[in-house]
């Protein structure tokens, strides 16, 4: 069995996002709505990319650090603490937008919760991480 290649799976799964459409039509995630995120390394400034799952909130982006269950916080997250000025390809376009960590409790949970009804596969994160599970709100720049 050949080793897994993460570079290749993603660069697939990007280009089937971009042959239909924005979404991905076979493979475990079919049907799931993603978008790829472009950032820039904390430390490095080197760009980086992350395909992540998201929900929507009044025409904002909404993604879960949840680094697929991980007990460790995602590195993108840090990404974007250092540098919150981002793109995003998401439902066929792409868009420089800005990345906000909901920091405030009421609004994390509101919008976590709001995640889980649209992604109900979330909901066993919290528990299996062991931490709270950061939230980001990404604004199309064209919304600003």
């Amino acid at each position: 069995m050949p080793d897994f290649d993460p570079q290749a799976f993603e660069d697939a799964l990007i280009a089937e996002m971009r042959a239909n459409n924005g979404e991905v039509t076979s493979g475990p995630l079919a049907g799931h709505p993603l978008l790829v995120l472009s950032s820039h390394g904390a430390k490095s400034d080197e760009p980086r990319r992350a395909i992540l799952t998201f929900s929507r909130d009044n025409g904002d982006y909404v993604v879960a650090g949840t680094a697929g269950g991980s007990p460790t916080t995602p590195s993108w997250i840090h990404n974007l603490r250092e540098h919150p000025d981002v793109t995003i390809e998401a439902e066929n376009r792409t868009v420089p937008a800005r990345a906000t960590i909901v920091d405030g409790a009421d609004e994390r949970d509101r919008l976590w919760n709001q995640h889980v009804a649209r992604l109900p596969w979330f909901a066993d994160y919290p528990a299996q991480t062991g931490r709270t599970i950061p939230i980001v709100r990404l604004t199309p720049a064209d919304r600003n």
